[in-house]
Order: C-alpha cells, then structure tokens, then sequence
C-alpha cells in the first residue's frame, strides 16, 4: 500500500513497518484498500472459542483485540506468559493470525490486576510479555517506549484507515469510589471537574494529538474502556471527566474527520452516539464479549443507539470507498456470526 506508517510511542520504526507488511494477507497487498475490519474483547483462555470461526468467515483484513484479551490477574510474569500462551495456541484464533492482520490494546485483566492503573508494579514487566504475545522485534522502539500506545496507517492516498491503539492502564491514575453507589450500577464516580488525574497520562497525549493530525480518511480509535457511555459507575472515561473532555476537544482542535471509536471491558455489546461535537456524529462500538458473558442487567447509557446485546459477540466495521466520503457499517455479530445492532453513518474524508 502507498501510504502505510507504524508509530510506536513517539517514534516512527520503518524497520519494523517493511517486517509487518509481509503479515498481511496477500489479498491486502498493493493498492487496494481496508474494507473489513473486525474487533472485539473478553477472551477467557481456559474457555472454549467458538467464536473465531464466524470471525474467520467474515473474513477481515485487520482485527483488533480491545483487551482483557487473557484473565492473566497475576505479578507472576511466569502465569502471566503461559496465559498468553494458551490464547495463542487456540486454534480458530492461530487461524486468523495467518489470514488476517492483528492488531491490540490491552485492559485490566491482561495488564495484570482488575481496574488496576499506573499503580500495578509490574507494568514495564508486563508490557515486555505483552509484546512478546505481539511478535513485536526485540530492537523495536515500541519496547524502549513506557505504555502500549501505537497507530498504523494502511491503504492509498484517498482511502487510508489509521489505527490508534490507546493505552488506559500504563498511566492512569486511581479511580474514586462512589460513596452512594446505587443497586446494579459500578463501584466508581467520576472525579471533579478540577481534578489532576489523567487517563493517558501527558506524554501520549502530546503523542496522540501528533497522530491526529496525520492524513487519513477513516480513523479508528481502540480504547479498551468506553468513550461515551459511561452512567453505568463502572470503568469508563466518564470517570474522568477533564480527560473525556479533553479528548473531544482534541478531536475539534485538531479537525480529525473520520473517527470511529471501538471499545470492550463491558461483557456486553452497544453503539453509543454522540451527536452536537464534531461536524458528524461521533460513534462509540462496543463489543465484549467474545467469551467471558455475565448475566445480564441492565445499564443506563442515555447515547446508546438499539439495545445492549448480552450474549458471546464480535464487532464489525465494514467500509463502503465507492463515493467521495467513506460510508461506515457498524454491526456487532452474534456467535453464529448474525448482525444483532447495526448502526450506518458516511464520515467527512477530509477535514471540515
């Protein structure tokens, strides 16, 4: 493809780029653009995955991993290696890393501790174990660099997905506990408005905004968390609600088009919509979980499009390059690969 970069941290590896052109499928090479792009989260790697075979017959070009990828839950980097382990050798997913570009952020359970945040000592550890999973080179900046935080860029000038993978675990800062928790909702509130916390901590942020500011035509922004729903007190950028507005205004300032947000952690599937932000309207899809449901309940999120879906799921983004803008399907599928939400929306190619 013309126009393909892979950005580790605050560095630019094309090294490493020419290594991972040679992972994608053969039907991805050249000129031809992204049109399928798959996604989801919650994998338990002692369970069965059934799941990967409807992924397969989808057929993506990229998938993206949105975390809790392992149940890894441990300081033992030893556990936490052979977990990794177990999850590479399942077979429809070993299938997939040889038909399909892969791609991941990490969350809770996978970077080591449920909820943890910059307070797991053993994240530098962990992030090494982490990229092993990745196949990431040995020389890679991306190694050198504190926190998981990439972006890629693939396809031709005019038709190019960039891909910022977060990381919402290396930096962050503790969560509030909520005094008045209600019945059925999360543990947590949001921090005040004048709040010091962070989410992403100073040093992606500069990152990000750098990314941001790249040509592309569609971006998709992995955040293992939500972005937009966030009533439901349990993890989420609401709980911090300067870094929620600050990535929104970073959005505007920076006039990113295109920018499609993907999510997991939840244990359920829902698309949000915001509206009144950007020149177009701003999607958050969630999709968890691939493996690891609970038993349903219901959650407030007052910018959810259709219905939450509680049952194994994967998400799909499929692209439509035929007019002057690209046209974005958004569906979450079902273990037998069926569309149960679906959401539609043509994003601006070009900055407004």
């Amino acid at each position: 493809m013309k126009a393909r970069s892979l950005v580790f941290g605050s560095l630019r590896s094309f090294g490493s780029a020419c290594l991972l052109a040679a992972l994608l499928p053969a039907g991805a090479k050249g000129e031809k653009p992204l049109t399928t792009i798959a996604f989801g989260s919650c994998l338990k790697e002692t369970r069965p995955q059934p799941i990967w075979e409807s992924v397969l017959a989808a057929k993506p070009e990229v998938f993206v991993l949105l975390g809790d990828n392992v149940y890894g839950d441990t300081r033992d980097m030893d556990k936490l290696r052979a977990k990794w382990k177990v999850f590479s050798e399942k077979p429809g997913f070993a299938k997939l890393r040889t038909v399909c570009r892969l791609l991941a952020v990490w969350d809770d359970h996978d970077y080591g501790e449920n909820d943890a945040g910059a307070d797991y000592p053993m994240k530098a550890e962990s992030q090494q174990v982490f990229l092993d999973f990745l196949d990431e080179p040995k020389d890679s900046p991306r190694r050198l660099t504190p926190g998981t935080y990439a972006a890629e860029t693939f396809g031709p000038e005019g038709k190019r997905v960039q891909f910022i993978l977060l990381d919402t675990r290396y930096f962050r800062s503790g969560l509030r506990r909520n005094p008045r928790r209600r019945a059925g909702q999360g543990p947590y509130a949001p921090h005040l408005p004048s709040a010091q916390e962070t989410l992403l901590g100073e040093a992606q942020w500069k990152w990000l905004e750098a990314r941001l500011r790249e040509p592309a035509e569609l971006r998709v922004l992995a955040s293992s968390i939500q972005a937009l729903a966030g009533e439901h007190g349990w993890e989420s950028w609401a709980n911090f609600p300067k870094e929620r507005r600050r990535l929104l205004d970073l959005l505007v300032r920076t006039k990113a088009n295109g920018v499609v947000i993907l999510s997991g952690d939840r244990h359920a599937a829902e698309i949000s919509k915001l509206d009144g932000v950007l020149s177009y309207p701003l999607y958050d899809v969630t999709s968890s979980a691939m493996n690891q449901t609970r038993i349903p309940r219901e959650e407030p999120n007052s910018l959810r499009v259709g219905k939450v879906y509680h049952e194994e799921n994967f998400g799909v983004l499929s692209v439509d390059w035929s007019g002057s803008a690209p046209v974005v399907t958004m569906e979450v599928r079902n273990l037998k690969g069926k569309v149960v939400e679906r959401a539609e929306a043509t994003l601006p190619a070009s900055a407004p």
